[in-house]
């Protein structure tokens, strides 16, 4: 906690370590990481929605997202971002924050004779809500929150039950967003929604990682020595 700058951060922390029960090790990652700063700072319109939950709701959205463990920037495929993001599930799970449980990838809906996939949908067990989190990387665009809007209608309809789960929550996680664009989509969306930004490594640091030759001449150099021990 001595890394905490105010009193305010450390009663956060404190707050969120009992709440969630963290490790020491996860404690000094979110504290690094400045989890009190990105903690519910996803443009959302959880109050006009779900008025009731928008507090709760709040807490399961950040701003930025870290997803450096990827090792990518925002140079990438959608689909080679999901790639990552599924294959280090565990450290994605920890970034989204306690509660959350994976359902699946490209998650398969049939509406009428059309067939449509969820990027990653999740189910958070203490709210007893799913969440379509659908990923971009590029700006968030207009389009991008009506297909969100319209994957939550037909998820609420034909994935959730009605009688033990709430609605369903859509989060959309770009490279960037237009603040007034998101506004627009929001404030007429009927679904609740949010809108976060996620970052990779820079492209400095990027850079800096070895080759994956030179990796690979490595692990030879290794295996060398070991078979001559």
């Amino acid at each position: 906690m001595s890394h905490c700058e105010t009193h305010a951060e450390q009663e956060f922390y404190a707050r969120r370590a009992i709440q969630y029960g963290w490790s020491r090790s996860v404690l000094d990652l979110q504290i690094k990481q400045r989890l009190h700063e990105r903690e519910g700072a996803a443009l959302n319109n959880f109050t006009l929605t779900v008025p009731d939950d928008s507090d709760v709701l709040l807490e399961i959205t950040r701003d930025p997202y870290l997803f450096d463990f990827t090792s990518l920037n925002g140079n990438t495929s959608e689909r080679s971002l999901e790639d990552a993001l599924v294959a280090r599930m565990v450290l994605f799970l920890t970034e989204l924050g306690t509660g959350f449980a994976f359902v699946g990838r490209q998650y398969p809906l049939r509406v009428g004779n059309s067939d449509f996939r969820l990027d990653l949908l999740f189910y958070h067990v203490r709210l007893h809500r799913f969440v379509i989190i659908e990923l971009k990387t590029g700006r968030a665009e207009p389009e991008h929150y009506g297909k969100l809007n319209f994957y939550l209608a037909v998820a609420d309809d034909l994935v959730r039950n009605k009688e033990l789960d709430g609605p369903t929550i859509g989060l959309l996680v770009a490279a960037n967003r237009d603040g007034e664009v998101a506004r627009y989509a929001l404030e007429r969306s009927g679904s609740p929604m949010a809108v976060a930004t996620w970052t990779g490594l820079d492209r400095e640091a990027q850079e800096s990682l070895p080759a994956a030759d030179d990796l690979a001449r490595v692990a030879d150099d290794v295996l060398r020595d070991y078979a001559a021990s």
